[in-house]
């Protein structure tokens, strides 16, 4: 039985001549877990249509998969959400009849509009009806986007250089009731993990804190044309992976390709 849930935590920011985050702010990039905190009802951000919403009127029927990063965001927010998309395709669950999903943008800068173009396409790849009404794309202020992401333990720091900002990757999953149940952390996210933090959260069950594994790395620098250390090192083994499946191919197939000559003679 699994344990440990690993959170990579990529960089979603592009690194210039100098390194713009210090070891410091990185070190502040964190998913803290609140097991059984409250989110406020009372919190009010501003819908993909541009309209109030109260965090509260949307609570108390079902669970709730909360996502938090940026809809501008050059990679990790759509891996998270590419991943998330995957592992809901897989659920019997679906969004609207056994849950709902918030995305939240962590820049107040970024308005309903970009929230809008964020929600048609995920909809169109999550592809099943009844989700648009419970899938929802918000923005808000400073005050209100600060206030969500403490009660949810989702550090981030703002890169001024390159004007992105670096966060940890996973969702929430919180009960009807608004409390945080559990955390699913990872780009591509486990069904099974999720199908089972949905069923808790519907119990308003919470689970205790577990270990966490954070990698901290940049990824590809389109200036330098460089990736960084880890995506290079992940990049490196995948290669010689791959040559060495392409090496045992070929020498099975020299193999076979004896074998049935030996047969011949």
């Amino acid at each position: 039985m699994r344990k440990v849930a690993v959170a990579l935590v990529l960089i979603c920011a592009f690194a210039g001549k100098t390194r713009a985050l210090t070891p410091g702010d990185l070190s502040r990039v964190t998913f803290e877990q609140h097991p059984g905190v409250q989110i406020s009802p009372d919190l009010v951000l501003r819908d993909q249509d541009d309209r109030p919403f109260r965090l509260g009127d949307h609570f108390g029927k079902q669970p709730t998969i909360l996502v938090l990063g940026y809809y501008r965001c050059p990679m990790l927010c759509s891996l998270i959400n590419d991943g998330l998309i995957h592992a809901l395709q897989e659920l019997p669950l679906n969004v609207g009849r056994d849950f709902q999903v918030i995305d939240v943008s962590v820049d107040p800068a970024e308005t309903a509009i970009a929230a809008a173009q964020k929600k048609s396409e995920y909809l169109r790849q999550y592809s099943r009806p009844g989700a648009a009404d419970s899938w929802h794309f918000l923005v808000g202020d400073e005050r209100s986007i600060k206030r969500l992401a403490d009660q949810a333990g989702f550090r981030y720091v703002y890169d001024s250089q390159t004007r992105q900002y670096a966060h940890p990757s996973g969702v929430i999953v919180l009960t009807p009731k608004a409390k945080i149940s559990r955390y699913v952390f990872g780009v591509r996210l486990d069904a099974r993990e999720l199908r089972d933090a949905l069923v808790a959260a519907k119990e308003e069950k919470s689970s205790s804190i577990i270990s966490q594994v954070f990698l901290l790395c940049y990824h590809y620098n389109p200036i330098t044309g460089r990736y960084g250390g880890l995506i290079l090192a992940i990049l490196r083994v995948a290669s010689l992976g791959f040559v060495a499946a392409i090496a045992w191919w070929v020498f099975s197939a020299a193999r076979r390709l004896a074998g049935g000559n030996a047969q011949i003679n």
